[in-house]
């Protein structure tokens, strides 16, 4: 994985600009810390920050090649997973390579296949080819959105880049934050609305999407979407595909000349790709399969189960280092860092996130770049196959709102009375929401109850989701380490979301069908395990860190937050016994520490980025 930025100026030569070019691309250096490179020619400038997984010799980017009388010029953050079959399919067509590197595979695929190469790549990816001939550049993001690209399009000059960070080091990009970037902060956060960059000159390509860049202008469109169609496969028949397409995907995500681990958290999907990982070690004679696991001091103490983490993991992953035979490794961290953490994680998404669960995963992959390079994820799989508990409670399936999100006034009530009549926050989250239902491709014939659950697949794949995957790329990314996530493969993606409702609860169980397909991989108590998330703080240290730090803001009349929010409320939450409360932040209430731990966060944001409100 690798940060790429640049900007196009036409009627300018960017020779004269190497050193803004250079400032640019040294902002993404946590993303590539074993290489830079810069290049420029005429009104393009591109730059590169490399970290190196795949034929670290050679893979030196801006990559360059010729075709008679064309230069193509590719910067590339990401993996192609098929790199092997294309480069045999361009070879027999006469294509020559100097490396092994995906990076040529995907660079001569678009010299052969123009823009359309996009149709064959398996893979995570962000990228931008500079074509001589056409004289534009082509862009373009992977169909799940692993790999994030952001842009600007002020006057004659175009900027992109891995990061915000990459844009905002540019001149003419301002910190300015307007009234929808606000109530992306505030009222939908965290799942940020797909294309926003919060900034209000920044955008994000939408995941599946391209962009060409000319003379004539900038043209935006989408290569992929998901497609509804008839599921014809019974359940042997759909577990049987489905365990095929894991099996598959995981194989080709493990390909790598560094070291690879896999993230263990005892539940369903990580000890599920930990077992195939492990598996596929042993068959290929690499040895032992390193895994990691991440808590905190005390837990063990202070746990209660609720409805989103109903038990502890540790024994789980004790029970599944046994199973594999695993080089696991225990990750713990204690208040005073997750505290700490909190800002860490600001700087790295550019903006404020999802708090401790931010701040906790950057330590962690912090603590993975000390033995690895590359780890497996399971990410993504509760969106897809319906794990989360909102997927199985009407009042939560009804509820006419994002579900993650179902008390909006509740939010809107934090903010000062100037900020909630600029930002109207009921109407700019219902107008999302409205947004979202109208893109859901529809299905004749489904029943009511299934067409329900389609909507609300289809809100978890294309918001939440995103989230989470960008919440994955920068924490890990700022430490150096890339998270491949193989349940975002889009065949799997693609072929699950056609799954009736009733197929995927297979036996009565979320996430059942996926349950079933993993039957003879995992243990049998392990596989029929209740779903827990990430894991999370329950020291009540934290929280009264978290709130002793969001009080101290409060009391500092030079707070850049102060005007945004209504500081008596925040008080007021901040004295009630409700402050103790563990609700995940993503949840129904934003309360308690998650509460406390993102305003700290705003208020960092604010004044470390110097962002103007206007």
């Amino acid at each position: 994985m690798c940060g790429i930025t640049g900007f196009i100026q036409w009627n300018r030569d960017l020779t004269q600009d190497s050193e803004l070019l250079l400032e640019m691309t040294e902002s993404l250096g946590h993303r590539g810390p074993d290489a830079s490179g810069t290049w420029i020619s005429g009104p393009c400038a591109f730059g590169h920050r490399r970290l190196s997984v795949m034929d670290p010799e050679n893979g030196a980017q801006p990559m360059i090649t010729y075709q008679e009388d064309s230069v193509y010029s590719i910067v590339y953050n990401g993996e192609i997973y098929n790199a092997p079959e294309l480069r045999r399919e361009l070879i027999h067509r006469g294509y020559h390579f100097r490396t092994h590197c995906d990076t040529e595979v995907l660079l001569q695929s678009y010299v052969e296949w123009g823009p359309d190469c996009l149709d064959r790549l398996n893979g995570i990816f962000a990228f931008g080819i500079w074509d001589s001939m056409k004289e534009h550049v082509f862009f373009a993001r992977d169909r799940l959105g692993v790999k994030p690209l952001f842009y600007s399009h002020i006057e004659d000059t175009f900027i992109f880049g891995s990061e915000p960070k990459a844009l905002l080091a540019h001149p003419k990009v301002e910190p300015v934050v307007g009234a929808e970037g606000l109530a992306e902060i505030f009222i939908v956060g965290p799942a940020r609305t797909p294309g926003h960059g919060v900034y209000e000159s920044i955008k994000e390509l939408r995941a599946g999407h391209a962009m060409i860049y000319s003379r004539s202008g900038l043209k935006t469109y989408a290569y992929w979407s998901l497609e509804s169609a008839p599921h014809e496969d019974d359940a042997e028949h759909t577990a049987s595909r489905l365990r095929e397409l894991l099996q598959d995907t995981a194989e080709r995500q493990l390909i790598s000349d560094v070291p690879v681990c896999s993230l263990l958290s005892g539940g369903l999907d990580s000890s599920a790709l930990s077992a195939l990982a492990a598996d596929y070690y042993n068959r290929t004679g690499q040895g032992q399969m390193s895994t990691y696991s991440v808590d905190y001091v005390d837990n063990d103490r202070h746990f209660k189960t609720h409805s989103f983490q109903p038990d502890a993991d540790t024994p789980w992953i004790k029970r599944m280092v046994e199973e594999l035979n695993t080089d696991h490794h225990w990750i713990q961290f204690d208040t005073p860092e997750l505290v700490e953490s909190l800002y860490a994680s600001t700087q790295a998404r550019d903006m404020p996130g999802m708090a401790d669960v931010d701040g906790s995963l950057y330590l962690f992959c912090k603590e993975i770049k000390k033995g690895a390079t590359v780890a497996i994820s399971g990410e993504a799989a509760d969106e897809i196959f319906g794990g989360y508990p909102w997927f199985h409670r009407e009042e939560l399936l009804n509820s006419g709102t994002f579900p993650w999100s179902t008390a909006p006034d509740m939010r809107a009530s934090l903010l000062s009375p100037e900020i909630r009549e600029w930002i109207s926050p009921l109407d700019y989250i219902g107008d999302r929401y409205s947004q979202a239902v109208a893109e859901v491709p529809k299905l004749d014939g489904e029943t009511k109850q299934q067409a329900k659950m389609r909507v609300m697949s289809y809100l978890n794949i294309t918001r939440f989701m995103p989230t989470l995957l960008d919440r994955k790329d920068r924490m890990s990314m700022a430490v150096g380490l890339e998270v491949r996530v193989p349940y975002c493969d889009h065949r799997l993606v693609q072929y699950v979301w056609n799954i009736p409702w009733e197929i995927k609860t297979f036996g009565g169980r979320e996430k059942g069908i996926l349950r079933k397909a993993l039957e003879g991989v995992l243990p049998e108590d392990v596989l029929y395990r209740k779903k827990s998330p990430y894991p999370k703080t329950h020291n009540p240290s934290y929280l009264a860190a978290v709130k002793q730090q969001l009080l101290d803001i409060l009391d500092d009349p030079t707070s850049p937050l102060l005007p945004l929010i209504d500081a008596s409320k925040i008080r007021e939450i901040a004295s009630s016994e409700g402050a103790s409360s563990h609700l995940p932040w993503f949840g129904q209430l934003m309360s308690g520490p998650q509460l406390f731990a993102y305003l700290s966060q705003v208020n960092a944001w604010l004044k470390n980025y110097h962002v103007t409100i206007r």
